[in-house]
């Protein structure tokens, strides 16, 4: 059996060009964004996925909605909301030089310990990690030896990436995904191998 997985981060908002905590805030994507969105979804158009898979928010799911539609075959969209980004609780809107500045000492516990601390009513990682696994291994077992378009989040995304590795979990902040990337897992009986991290090749002379 192998399982391809395309992983595709969704395009930038403004929140990401601000460096702000974004997490489960709907922020649309901008400008650019969006014309990240329409190249990775051209180079796409000649896939055959059997699905495409999104987070429940807005900016994934019209990165979904625009490789649907570059897409010959035009494959069903699942909204399945366990891939959606981590929740960062109060910090969300803000700016990291900001709470720096402001919550240093709750921000250097949360970084000393993501898998377990979460931010001011927000999400530890191990939970992050938990729905994302869930819906790993739910994907996998659906589409056997079929490819898969997943639209998702930088964290999100990061730690699916070491889960289907094997990896621990703390080694997810060192799995670059820039916005409108394009990564690949291949799912084997065996395991799972990374074909391709963190492309962006589809970009060049965007922004």
């Amino acid at each position: 059996m192998t399982t391809r997985l395309l992983l595709v981060r969704h395009g930038r908002t403004a929140y990401n060009a601000e460096v702000r905590f974004m997490g489960r805030l709907d922020i649309p994507m901008d400008e650019q964004g969006r014309a990240q969105v329409q190249a990775v979804a051209k180079r796409l158009a000649d896939e055959r996925p059997a699905a495409i898979y999104t987070s429940d928010l807005g900016r994934a799911r019209e990165t979904a909605l625009a490789i649907q539609a570059a897409t010959a075959s035009s494959p069903p969209i699942r909204v399945d909301a366990r891939l959606t980004e981590g929740h960062f609780g109060a910090w969300q809107g803000q700016r990291y030089a900001d709470l720096q500045a402001q919550d240093a000492e709750r921000l250097a516990q949360w970084e000393a310990d993501r898998l377990r601390v979460p931010p001011p009513n927000g999400e530890a990682l191990s939970d992050l990690a938990g729905r994302v696994s869930a819906a790993y291994d739910d994907i996998c077992a659906a589409h056997p030896d079929q490819t898969v378009i997943i639209t998702a989040h930088g964290g999100s995304l990061q730690v699916l990436i070491v889960i289907a590795l094997g990896l621990p979990l703390g080694a997810y902040w060192q799995v670059d995904m820039s916005n409108a990337s394009l990564s690949e897992l291949r799912i084997y009986d065996e395991g799972a191998v990374l074909h391709l991290l963190n492309d962006t090749s589809q970009l060049a002379g965007i922004g």
